[in-house]
């Protein structure tokens, strides 16, 4: 946004240059108070810096105890936030202060300069010469590296961010997620504006949709204008209010500006919009005889939703009496994993005088969902054969995996009568997940169910800051344009891959590298 509170930096101490020189050459920004190096911001004004709202807040204090103090950097991407605004910074002064500062963060935190200036200082302290850069080559390798550096954390990304409206940031996160897996965006931005008084699916179809529309809104036309926008790239950020609007009237249980979860908000709209669609999209099969598309089945219920997303567990309980084993066919959009109880209860170490959480792997959160496990009392098995209640084990199998496997990691447990987070750092791979192991391998199981490939590679992350399920901050990590980006409300910034990897996922978006698919043509 355009903060008006950027002309404050006229005369700022910051803009002084030996004020400047003293803290560009900082290597590793912690908090002036708690001394923690996490979400570390600094103040443009003095130059004070603090940690983020969502470890201890000492930056916001700042901000309240001194006034005027309201614009400061982060200390990661460099990015401006107003306190006043409660947003990202876009616009600059005329001097172009803020983007000198960056550039002067930059160059003095460079690693190639770092050990130069290091040695440098050495050879002074010892009487010696202080050592240049003997060769053209040389200072051309540095030169690269530096605007290699600037690039990836400057370079103006060219996808739109969401303007957060007021504790919105969930509805961002999953937002642009969906956006940039492409074969659900596509199929949005190639649609038709859509009009609900012209039904063309079955009727049991039009009066389910019918029953949950209110009013003349449809989610699946507003999501679809914002998907354009999205993509349009003329403006750094948009404002997804009329789709907001359409999410209070058709789904009551996110009205009002209090934090949501994300998995929640993402089941509801993705059911939503399957059963608009099934309404509101024709069955090709009456028109295409010929042509078999995968987007919309014969049958006429599936839809994009569950083409892109669906696919279908196996349930199997057995009896410990008599044997008897009863098999259950689940469809499924995505799959919440438990993180594993000897991750939970064990601690890595002690980290700034806290305990840290012990990490583990997403395959163990994916072994411990479809492991044998036996039932509690509570859920005693009624046998068919026994004609009891007996003890019984259930077991999970994938019978067919979805084109983009969707994992929602269950980092949220009640705790007598509030929940807690377990903030374990969950190790997942970017490239080549491979799921053979956790689906059925009978192939009489699985006949015209499980073909395709089983290897997935990552789309998106969403990210949950903060402690709280009703508080704290969603972010989320997507490639768009095959390049990692960083989708923080209204700031869009270029990542690399490891700091996508280094995340504490809450949300795991996995696209197959042999989608099932065959492409829709309205």
């Amino acid at each position: 946004m355009d903060c008006p509170h950027v002309c404050q930096l006229n005369g700022s101490k910051l803009a002084n240059s030996s004020h400047l020189k003293t803290l560009c050459a900082v290597q590793e920004f912690e908090c002036s108070d708690c001394k923690s190096k996490k979400n570390s911001w600094i103040c443009v004004h003095c130059g004070q810096v603090g940690c983020g709202r969502y470890v201890c807040g000492h930056a916001k204090e700042h901000f309240e105890q001194t006034p005027g103090h309201s614009l400061c950097f982060d200390a990661n991407t460099f990015a401006v936030f107003c306190y006043l605004c409660d947003e990202f910074v876009v616009n600059d002064t005329r001097s172009r202060l803020l983007q000198h500062l960056r550039n002067k963060f930059l160059s003095n935190n460079d690693p190639e300069n770092c050990r130069q200036n290091q040695q440098n200082a050495q050879n002074v302290s010892t009487g010696g010469a202080v050592k240049r850069k003997g060769s053209h080559e040389n200072q051309q390798k540095s030169n690269n590296r530096k605007k290699m550096k600037a690039n990836q954390r400057l370079a103006k990304a060219r996808a739109a961010g969401l303007r957060n409206l007021g504790n919105t940031c969930f509805m961002n996160a999953v937002l642009q997620s969906l956006s940039n897996i492409q074969q659900f965006s596509c199929y949005f931005k190639q649609l038709p504006a859509l009009d609900k008084h012209r039904w063309n699916g079955s009727r049991t179809a039009i009066a389910s949709a019918r029953r949950m529309t209110d009013g003349d809104v449809l989610l699946a036309e507003e999501l679809r204008k914002t998907m354009i926008s999205l993509w349009e790239g003329s403006k750094s950020a948009i404002s997804p209010e009329s789709l907001f609007a359409v999410i209070w009237k058709v789904v009551p249980r996110f009205r009002g500006y209090q934090q949501q979860d994300a998995h929640e908000f993402l089941r509801y709209m993705l059911d939503r919009l399957h059963t608009e669609l099934l309404g509101i999209v024709p069955n090709p099969t009456k028109r295409h005889n010929n042509t078999q598309n995968l987007y919309l089945l014969p049958a006429g219920k599936s839809t994009i939703v569950t083409s892109i997303f669906g696919g279908v567990l196996q349930n199997e309980v057995t009896c410990l009496v008599c044997g008897t084993e009863s098999k259950k066919h689940d469809p499924f959009l995505d799959l919440s994993l438990d993180i594993p109880q000897m991750c939970s209860n064990m601690k890595n170490g002690v980290n700034n005088g806290e305990e840290t959480p012990q990490s583990c792997h997403l395959s163990d959160c994916l072994s411990s969902f479809t492991e044998l496990e036996e039932l509690a009392e509570t859920e005693l098995y009624n046998c068919p054969n026994c004609k009891q209640k007996q003890r019984s084990t259930k077991r999970f199998w994938i019978r067919r995996l979805p084109n983009v496997l969707c994992l929602h990691l269950k980092r949220f447990r009640w705790t007598n009568f509030f929940r807690t987070k377990l903030d374990n750092y969950i190790e997942f791979p970017v490239n080549g997940l491979d799921m053979s192991q956790y689906v059925l391998s009978n192939m009489h199981e699985t006949r015209g169910s499980a073909c395709g490939s089983t290897f997935y590679d990552l789309a998106a992350v969403i990210v949950h800051h903060g402690n709280g399920a009703a508080s704290g901050h969603y972010t989320s990590y997507a490639t768009h344009e095959d390049c990692w980006h960083h989708f923080n409300d209204s700031s869009v910034t270029i990542c690399d891959e490891q700091t996508v990897s280094q995340s504490k996922a809450y949300i795991l978006f996995y696209i197959r590298r042999e989608l099932n698919l065959t492409p829709f043509t309205i």
